[in-house]
Formats: C-alpha cells, sequence, structure tokens
C-alpha cells in the first residue's frame, strides 16, 4: 500500500511542476576574497522596482554553442548560450546554471541573461547559461545520475580550458536555483571551483519525496524501486508526456528526473549539513540568498534555515515560488545586479 501511495505521488509532483512552469508572471583581474567587506544585510529586504532602477539597458548579442564533456567512456554534448552587448568590450563572466527538475532548461534564465548583460554600468557583463547533462537542450544518455557526477559536471565546465567560463581568466560569478545552487556552494567549499561570488535563488537540497516522505531505510529501500521503475519507458505514459513541454519528449528524458525525485541528486543529508556548506564560504567568497515568499512550506523552511547562517553574506526575500527568476525575472535581475555592484565597487 505503502508503494503504491509513494507512485501516485510522482505524476501529481510532475503535473504541478508543469503547472507552475506555464503560469508564469512577467512584472512589466579577480577581486580579493580576503579584502571584500561582507554585507550585514541578513533579513528580508524591501525592493524598489521603480522603473528607474531599471533604466539604461541596450540590445544584446546571444550566441548558442555546444561543448563535449567526456566522462568515463560517454561524450556528451553540452547545450549552453551566452548573452553580452556583442561588442569587444571587456566583460565579466556570469555563469547561470538552472534549477533542477523534470523541465529543466535554461529558458529559465534567459530573461535575467539579457537583462543583466544589457545594462549600462562601470561594468560590462556576459552571462553564460548552461543546460545540465540529461536536462534541456543538452544530451540525455543513461547514466547513473547522482550529485557527485552533478558536480563533477559543473567543475569540469568551469574549469575546461575550452570552455566559456575559463576563457573569462577565472573572474566569474555563479548564479544557480535550487540544487543547483548548493551543488555550486559544495564544490566552491571543497575549493574545486572558486567564483568571486555566487548567488543563490531558491536554494534547495532535498528531492520532493525524500523531503515529503523522509530517509529511513525501508523508504530508501522504496525510493531505489521506485527510481528504477522511472527509468523503465513503460511507466512514462503518452498522456502525461504530451502534457509537459517540448523538452520532456526527448530520448532519455526520464533519467535524470528519477535520481531527482528519488533524492541521488541532493549535494546533503540534513538540514544541518546544508547550512554548515554555507557556512564553509565565511569569509572566502560573497553568497546571496535569494529565499522566495511562495516556496512550499519544507523548502521554506529550508531556506529560512539560511537567513542568519554564517558564510550568507546576504539575505533578500522576492516574490516567487521556486522558479523566480522564470516567474519574476525582472525582480530576479534587478536584486542579482546589485549584488553585482556590491561585489565589483
Amino acid at each position: 500500500m505503502a508503494s503504491s501511495a509513494i507512485f501516485n505521488f510522482v505524476p501529481s509532483y510532475s503535473l504541478s511542476t508543469f503547472s507552475l512552469r506555464n503560469s508564469r508572471t512577467h512584472l512589466s583581474q579577480t577581486p580579493n576574497y580576503y579584502n571584500y567587506k561582507p554585507l550585514l544585510v541578513k533579513a528580508s529586504t524591501s525592493l524598489d522596482y521603480s522603473s528607474s532602477s531599471l533604466a539604461g539597458k541596450s540590445p544584446t548579442s546571444t550566441k548558442n554553442n555546444n561543448w563535449l564533456w567526456k566522462y568515463k567512456d560517454n561524450s556528451v554534448n553540452i547545450y549552453y548560450e551566452e548573452h553580452d552587448k556583442g561588442s569587444d568590450e571587456p566583460c565579466k563572466n556570469i555563469l547561470m546554471i538552472p534549477t533542477i527538475s523534470d523541465v529543466s532548461t535554461v529558458e529559465e534564465w534567459r530573461s535575467v541573461a539579457k537583462d543583466i548583460a544589457g545594462r549600462s554600468g562601470n561594468v560590462n557583463y556576459r552571462t553564460t547559461i548552461v543546460d545540465w547533462p540529461g536536462l534541456g537542450y543538452s544530451d540525455r544518455p543513461k547514466l547513473d545520475y547522482n550529485a557527485d557526477v552533478i558536480e563533477k559536471f559543473l567543475v569540469d565546465f568551469i574549469n575546461a580550458p575550452d570552455g566559456p567560463v575559463n576563457n573569462s581568466d577565472k573572474d566569474f560569478v555563479v548564479f544557480g536555483g535550487g540544487h543547483a545552487a548548493t551543488i555550486a556552494v559544495r564544490a566552491a567549499k571543497k575549493g574545486l571551483v572558486k567564483p568571486t561570488a555566487i548567488a543563490s535563488i531558491a536554494p534547495t537540497w532535498a528531492g520532493p519525496l525524500p523531503i515529503v516522505f523522509g530517509r529511513d531505510s525501508s523508504m530508501e529501500t522504496r525510493y531505489g524501486f521506485l527510481r528504477g521503475t522511472l527509468r523503465a519507458p513503460a511507466v512514462v505514459t503518452q498522456d502525461i508526456i504530451d502534457s509537459r513541454y517540448a523538452l520532456t519528449k526527448r530520448q532519455g528524458a526520464r533519467y535524470v528526473p528519477a535520481a531527482f525525485l528519488t533524492g541521488l541528486l541532493d549535494p546533503v543529508k540534513s538540514r544541518e549539513e546544508f547550512v554548515q556548506l554555507f557556512a564553509e564560504l565565511e569569509g572566502r567568497i560573497p553568497v546571496l540568498v535569494l529565499a522566495t515568499a511562495g516556496s512550499p512550506k519544507r523548502s521554506k523552511a529550508e531556506m529560512e534555515a539560511l537567513r542568519e547562517a554564517k558564510g550568507v553574506s546576504k539575505y533578500v526575500e522576492v516574490p516567487g515560488a521556486l522558479l523566480p527568476q522564470e516567474e519574476y525575472p525582472e525582480i530576479v535581475a534587478e536584486q542579482l545586479y546589485r549584488f553585482l555592484q556590491e561585489i565589483h565597487a
């Protein structure tokens, strides 16, 4: 009976995620880490979204490209986009990584990327958005996806000599949503990547099923069974597929969602570990947390745990649920741009 209850939860979650995606609301050389003065804002901040704060934007140029990720015996084509003003002026690089979910795609960051890249100021920005392996427009090979594999990809993409981020002379900032944000923080904590700053947007650490049903031994066994079932083609019916984005129809679309839903992509196992990841960056890298006012209760509780946490330089609450960068791109872009101005002052 318990297995049946868990199984029935999956279509419900997937469809709610799809509904969230479709209910978009659009409102009209490396700095020295140790000289950085941490921001003292550690509470929800009132925001000014007047039209004057969004002035001074220029048209942007978009480049679509692919990068080949070599992982074990696999060669995986990785899709990424670059947005800038299209000029030869020096730029600082921002890497934007999508929230990990069954409908993850670069599209969730595209409006924010163009907004920031088009702004006129003392510093110009090139924004790069990359699709995770197994998601979005990247290849979707049948791998044993887990948090270590996802982290390995992020580290390789950032550090690759032929990658877009490496070309920025290591001067880059990472913006990530959900699990992606926490994986970036984990990689930075280990010293595997060295961004000048990180912004975590609606950061999460637990997959939908573990955060609801827990992680005791009996549940882990059921997750293993469910994971294998979800990876089998027969379960993903045409009716469910047709209700999703076209991206979810691509071959291999079920592999990463199966791992995500059942907790294999969780970068930590507890709230204490989650908070400690951020604490490890204290004095090393400035970190912005954008929490969301409308996030689900359990996810909101994890974000709230970061409100006064060590390592969090600035904590701001914005509207939206788990995809504020897509629901409220202008608000998110404004807050991220303010953060960039503070760290590059």
